[in-house]
């Protein structure tokens, strides 16, 4: 593991999904599950997440549309946090999820909506 990678990784998990969210996972994390912890931290967040070809809100919005294509409801509800954090906006999140709706099914579309609907009422937005 690279460690310069992961504490870049970890700041940028942190700013876009949370703090709080964060720490359970890997306070959560075994010596089964650490090790994809610490992939995800180091290679999603520190490598990809950090480049600086998109900026948070722009990856945000495509993690939105492939993960609720993936039909990947607990990602996608930690994702929806994040895009709002990243400053997305309900309307946005909305259009994207249409869109999801028209390309990869309307099952898809509604658990989207589904999903985001609860993300919002939790977040009190």
């Amino acid at each position: 593991m690279n460690k310069e990678q992961f504490e870049k990784g970890l700041a940028v998990r942190k700013a876009v999904v949370g703090e709080s969210y964060v720490e359970a996972s890997l306070k959560g994390a075994d010596d089964f599950s650490m090790p994809m912890q610490e992939l995800v931290t180091e290679f999603c967040w520190g490598e990809v997440w950090t480049r600086p070809g998109l900026d948070r809100r722009s990856r945000s919005i495509l993690n939105l549309g492939m993960i609720a294509a993936l039909n990947k409801p607990e990602e996608l509800a930690i994702h929806v946090r994040g895009a709002i954090n990243n400053g997305v906006t309900k309307d946005e999140i909305k259009e994207c999820f249409l869109q999801v709706a028209v390309y990869c099914g309307m099952p898809a579309g509604l658990s989207s909506f589904k999903i985001a609907r609860q993300v919002f009422k939790d977040m009190g937005i």
